[in-house]
């Protein structure tokens, strides 16, 4: 059996633009608290300023760019579902509702023969 390939953070490189996007968020959610006597619109650029180049600089390292390749690639896996039509949607519902109805009554039967056979004739506590 062959051990799946793990992939790690090699160049240095990516570890810096790794370590800068991580700066930046701290950054931005620092501003975020340091900008709260300019105002609420200050602090909101600030931390949307900060995370969006965090995001900028994450997605230039190596893990980024497999990440939007993993998002391309699942993107176009859900184009080739066959989704099913309105009739069909709505007979499994129809078939679900009616499977839940019936083994909530199978289950409720079930206890109210377990309760009559247990606290009546084993234990003879009548209600």
């Amino acid at each position: 059996m062959a051990t799946p390939q793990i992939e790690t953070v090699n160049t240095g490189a990516d570890k810096a633009k790794l370590a800068a996007a991580a700066a930046l968020a701290i950054a931005a959610l620092a501003a975020y608290y340091l900008f709260a006597k300019q105002g609420v619109l200050a602090q909101w650029g600030a931390l949307l300023v900060g995370f969006a180049g965090a995001t900028v600089v994450f997605f230039t390292a190596e893990p980024g760019k497999a990440l939007l390749a993993f998002g391309r690639d699942s993107w176009r896996e859900v184009k080739k579902v066959v989704w099913p039509a309105r009739k069909e949607a709505i007979q499994m519902t129809a078939y679900v509702f009616v499977f839940v109805l019936v083994m909530a009554m199978f289950l409720w039967l079930t206890d109210m023969t377990l309760e009559w056979l247990f606290y009546d004739l084993i234990l003879g506590w009548k209600k």
